[in-house]
């Protein structure tokens, strides 16, 4: 048996192979390229490397050109976390020197010895993994939009409270176009409190409202034209420019955010999981595709459901030592799942009697917070969710939450 590390790099790569005994047969430096891509192959099939018995390979990433290069037929890919690979390094020298070479050889041997305890990576479609490129994207502009909004907020906060009082009764506030089209017609709130009511109705027309334009614009307007406190004119058109400027990147954002979240509805039910996904409460197209970005499409992935509750974090971890025991949740886990299945519990609430049911169970019987009964919702219904993936099913509200006791009592009666 022959075991392949490779220690990546942005341009160039180190790579040993060692057999079973841990003697070093090889090792490359190749380069970030067509060309060394080719070597690494060409090392690979002069030790053995084919389809039916390709050589496994560990390496610090799940990403990059590498790494799809050599995902390519049955080979098996492990992606070693950094930290990981770390300790392995202090098995072989207790004096703390590292190289590239060295971390190379560690990687080989990790496999060599220790390869049943590490999970190869996935082999999802080709569909989910787009998908979960889009999904991961649209997430990632969706924080970014906030956290950009809400940097707004604070500015405006500093000179221009009448615009959060005009916005506040908005969903979304900030990130509305209506918001935005009226912070550019008027970046300041002396300049807000000149504008007409042929102006207001007119930046809410290009903004796209269609409805309610005429009561809006004088709502608008008497809100800017109220009493307000004011910074010095120089000082707030000073702001007012810093704000155009925040604005700017305001808009790239959710242009971003809503061109990656059509993206998504154009690709994610193209893929048979997302009829079965969509089918459960809380869960919608882009919510789905998040969740489907995490675990994938490989039923191999997770033994069982167990698995999949521990990779997502909402099934609880046992901390005992000697007469202690403690019980609590998870911090080494997939934040993204775990975020999502939050996002997931709480809609599922008004979705689902039975989820509701479930949740005020543990809230009242239980004693437990609202995180923890939502987790504890999340982790009951990832469960369910493993079991109609497996068996191709969607979800039954009577099944997944059958009545029980008193309420099939109050039901019969």
């Amino acid at each position: 048996m022959i075991y392949c590390g490779i220690d990546w790099a942005e341009n160039t790569h180190d790579v040993a192979l060692v057999d079973d005994s841990g003697q070093l047969l090889a090792k490359r430096h190749i380069t970030d390229d067509a060309v060394g891509y080719k070597i690494l192959l060409d090392l690979l099939g002069e030790y053995g490397d084919s389809e039916d018995n390709p050589i496994p390979v560990a390496i610090e990433t799940s990403r990059g050109l590498l790494v799809a290069v050599l995902r390519t037929g049955t080979r098996k890919v492990f992606a070693i976390n950094p930290m990981s690979a770390a300790r392995y390094r202090d098995r072989h020298s207790v004096s703390r020197k590292k190289s590239d070479p060295g971390d190379a050889l560690v990687l080989a041997n990790i496999l060599r010895t220790d390869m049943h305890a590490h999970r190869p990576l996935p082999q999802d479609s080709d569909l989910a993994r787009a998908i979960a490129v889009l999904a991961r994207a649209q997430q990632d502009a969706t924080w970014n939009r906030q956290q950009i909004a809400n940097q707004l907020r604070s500015l405006l906060r500093e000179y221009y409270p009448s615009a959060l009082e005009a916005f506040a009764k908005w969903a979304n506030g900030l990130c509305r176009p209506e918001a935005r089209e009226l912070l550019k017609a008027a970046p300041t709130p002396a300049r807000a409190a000149r504008l007409t009511r042929t102006q207001l109705q007119a930046a809410l027309k290009r903004a796209g409202r269609k409805r309610g334009i005429e009561e809006e614009a004088d709502r608008l307007r008497d809100v800017f034209r109220a009493e307000w406190a004011h910074q010095p004119p120089l000082v707030e058109d000073a702001l007012g420019k810093q704000m155009l400027a925040l604005l700017i990147q305001l808009e790239a954002a959710c242009t971003a955010a809503d061109d990656l979240a059509n993206a998504v509805e154009d690709e994610f039910p193209r893929h048979p999981d997302a009829e079965i996904l969509v089918s459960f409460p809380g869960l919608g197209v882009q919510l789905g595709a998040r969740v489907l970005a995490e675990i994938g499409d490989d039923r191999t992935r997770f033994a069982d459901a167990r698995g999949l509750k521990a990779y997502a974090g909402s099934s609880p971890i046992t901390r005992a030592s000697g007469k202690k025991s403690a019980i609590t949740r998870r911090w080494v886990k997939n934040d993204r799942l775990n975020h999502a299945g939050y996002l997931w519990a709480f809609s599922a609430l008004r979705g689902s009697p039975g989820a509701m049911t479930h949740y005020r169970r543990r809230r009242d019987a239980h004693g437990d917070w609202h995180a923890a009964a939502q987790r504890h919702l999340f982790n009951r219904m990832l469960g369910q969710l493993y079991h109609c993936l497996h068996h191709r099913k969607l979800f039954d509200e009577s099944t997944a939450f059958p009545p029980s006791g008193q309420e099939m009592e109050t039901a019969a009666a």
